[in-house]
């Protein structure tokens, strides 16, 4: 049996991670002991080690729910564990578009820069008039709901 220390040590979570997890049904409340301090089995360790994983591949927390009511049922198909794996890969891939496309931007602002004064710098001249902004993915605010 573990302490929520040892479990959170264990797992290289945070202690408040693990009460979290708890209180939205990822973990089951433990034992407590009679000092209700509570009191982990090693199973525990294995779920927290798998949510902790999936949460650093950037599953969300749903995504993650349903994958471990999936590894509860070993003798099903994982054509399910698969889906949810490509849901979560193309979100990644939509994320690194955007992320190439925000450091584009970036070159390109700091690739005008004069290096003279702030008067002529392309860096505030383009965050402050979004229009000059080539990034494809923002638009800028709606100006409708300035005036």
């Amino acid at each position: 049996m573990l302490t929520i220390g040892k479990l959170a040590a264990a797992a290289g979570v945070k202690v408040p991670t693990i009460r979290y997890y708890e209180q939205i049904g990822l973990l089951t409340p433990p034992e407590r002991s009679t000092g209700n301090q509570r009191l982990y089995e090693g199973k525990v360790l294995e779920r927290l080690t798998f949510i902790r994983h999936a949460r650093e591949l950037g599953f969300p927390l749903d995504a993650i729910r349903s994958l471990l009511s999936l590894s509860d049922r070993p003798d099903q198909s994982c054509a399910a564990a698969d889906a949810i794996a490509r849901t979560q890969l193309a979100a990644v891939r939509a994320r690194i578009g955007r992320l190439r496309a925000l450091e584009a931007e970036l070159e390109r602002m700091v690739a005008h820069c004069a290096h003279g004064t702030i008067a002529d710098c392309r860096v505030i001249e383009v965050l402050g008039h979004h229009a000059l902004c080539q990034h494809p993915d923002h638009d800028g605010p709606d100006q409708s709901e300035f005036t």
